[in-house]
C-alpha cells in the first residue's frame, strides 16, 4: 500500500466522480444508502446498548457503500448483501472490522462523554437520545461549549476512521494502524479534503435553495419541505458515493495487499 499526495483541486473532483458515478445506478446506491440509514435508526432503537451497536457497525456499513460505489463505477448494479461485504471476506477480517467498530463506539462515546463533563449531559442526550430542548436550553453557554468541543474532538475521530474501513477490508491493515494511516492520509492531502469539503458544502446550499425556490413556486412552504427531505437524503446518497473516490486516491494497491 503506498500513500499518494494529491493536490487541492483533487477534492473538486472527488465531488464530480461521486454524483457521476450515483447517476450511474441512481435506484441501486440510493436504495443502498436508504437501508443503510434505516438499519441505523432500528439498531439506535434497541434499549440501553442500541446506539453503541449502531455505532459499531457504522465502519463495517461505510464499507459496504464504498463497495457498492466501486461496483458502480465499473457498471455493475450492486446488490444488497454488498452491504455486509465486510462480513463475507473471511472470519480475520470479520473479526478486524468488527475491532474497528468497537474502536470507534467507544471513541465517540468519549466524545460525548467530555461533553457531558461541561454542561451535564444535555447535548450527548439530545445526539444520542433524541428529543427537544427549550431554545433557552440550547443557547446556555454550557450547551454551546459542549457542542462546540464535542465538534472539534469529533474531527480528528472522523479523520481516523475515514479511511480505516477500506484499509481493513482491501489492504489487509490492522484496525490500530489502519486509523493511524487513515490520519495521516487525511493530513497530507488537506487540501484536498478542504476543498472537498467546501465543495459539498456549496452543493447542498445551492441544490436545497434551488428546490426550495421551485417547491415553493409550485405548492407553497408545506410543499417545501416536505420536497427538502428527499433531496437531502439524495444528496447524502452521492456524498457518501463520494467517499470511496477520496479513498482510491489517497491509496495505491501494492504486492501483498488482500485485494
Amino acid at each position: 500500500m503506498k500513500l499518494n499526495i494529491v493536490p487541492a483541486r483533487t477534492g473538486i473532483q472527488w465531488v464530480k466522480l461521486g454524483i457521476k458515478t450515483f447517476f450511474k445506478q441512481p435506484l441501486a446506491l440510493a436504495g443502498l444508502f436508504f437501508m443503510f440509514m434505516a438499519a441505523m435508526s432500528v439498531l439506535s432503537m434497541v434499549p440501553l446498548v442500541g446506539n453503541a451497536l449502531a455505532l459499531g457497525l457504522l465502519p463495517a456499513a461505510t464499507l459496504g457503500l464504498m463497495a457498492a460505489t466501486q461496483e458502480a463505477a465499473k457498471g455493475k448494479f450492486p446488490m444488497p448483501s454488498i452491504l455486509i461485504s465486510s462480513f463475507r471476506a473471511g472470519r480475520t477480517q470479520m473479526r478486524a472490522m468488527l475491532l474497528l467498530g468497537a474502536l470507534y463506539a467507544l471513541g465517540f462515546l468519549l466524545v460525548m462523554g467530555v461533553s457531558a463533563l461541561i454542561d451535564g449531559g444535555s447535548f450527548a442526550r439530545l445526539y444520542l437520545v433524541g428529543g427537544t430542548l427549550s431554545r433557552e436550553a440550547v443557547m446556555a453557554p454550557e450547551f454551546q461549549t459542549a457542542m462546540w468541543v464535542s465538534m472539534a474532538l469529533y474531527l480528528p475521530l472522523s479523520l481516523m476512521f475515514w479511511h480505516a474501513p477500506a484499509l481493513v477490508h482491501w489492504h489487509g491493515v490492522p484496525p490500530v494502524k489502519s486509523l493511524f494511516f487513515s490520519l495521516v492520509a487525511c493530513l497530507r492531502n488537506f487540501g484536498a479534503f478542504a476543498v472537498f469539503g467546501l465543495a459539498w458544502s456549496a452543493v447542498f446550499v445551492v441544490v436545497g435553495m434551488g428546490v426550495t425556490l421551485i417547491a415553493t413556486g409550485v405548492g407553497g412552504p408545506s410543499v417545501a419541505g416536505a420536497a427538502m427531505f428527499p433531496a437531502a437524503m439524495l444528496l447524502a446518497a452521492m456524498f457518501f458515493t463520494s467517499i470511496y473516490f477520496t479513498y482510491q486516491a489517497s491509496f495505491e494497491a501494492t504486492e501483498g495487499d488482500t485485494a
